[in-house]
């Protein structure tokens, strides 16, 4: 294990929780079951699309706990920050955004994920919720670069992930299986700004 992740674990003591003027993004918990169950369960048709295929335990809350266990544990780790996405004036659950794959080392870069409930879809909450992370993963995180793979024919996250200052790569070819079929996927990222030896950002 690298200083760097030693230096991440010692600011991680305690669960993060990112706040805005009206959102709020923070880890899973087991009393969210209920409301995620319901979330998911009525977006599935609009989900699936562009997600792996469901597991037949996928919904049930044996699963969801176990999730969530996993979620704390890849986060002590360092590998992964997997956040749920919550309305402060409505307590609502919206959906999710993980922060994963974080790598360290030369690389210092991470891969983000995101979802979003259908009755909550297409109202700017996803991009309230990117303008939490972005600054948490090149503060606290101290990550250099944030890398989002997208379908190509999903228009609502190409839009998304231009509007919040990312930049188109390359398409990768047959990257994941989504909802059964290896899909190509465009690759985007977005990097910090660089930073002089005296920690200061420079110009």
């Amino acid at each position: 294990m690298t200083r760097s992740v030693f230096r991440f674990l010692s600011r991680q003591s305690d669960m993060p929780e990112l706040h805005g003027e009206r959102h709020m993004l923070r880890l899973p918990r087991f009393r969210d079951f209920e409301p995620w169950h319901q979330l998911r369960r009525e977006s599935r048709a609009f989900l699936q699309p562009w997600e792996p295929t469901w597991r037949a335990d996928e919904l049930t809350e044996r699963a969801f706990r176990q999730r969530v266990l996993r979620n704390e544990q890849e986060f002590h780790s360092g590998l992964a920050v997997p956040f749920f996405l919550f309305d402060r004036e409505e307590n609502t659950l919206l959906g999710g955004l993980t922060v994963g794959l974080i790598r360290r080392g030369a690389a210092q870069s991470c891969m983000i994920g995101y979802w979003m409930g259908e009755r909550h879809s297409r109202q700017g909450h996803m991009f309230a919720a990117l303008q939490l992370a972005i600054p948490y993963i090149f503060g606290l995180l101290e990550l250099h670069r944030i890398e989002a793979a997208c379908i190509p024919d999903n228009v609502n996250s190409l839009r998304l992930l231009e509007k919040t200052g990312f930049e188109r790569e390359g398409l990768l070819r047959d990257y994941l299986k989504i909802n059964g079929e290896w899909r190509d996927h465009l690759l985007f990222s977005r990097i910090g700004a660089p930073k002089a030896r005296n920690g200061k950002t420079s110009s």
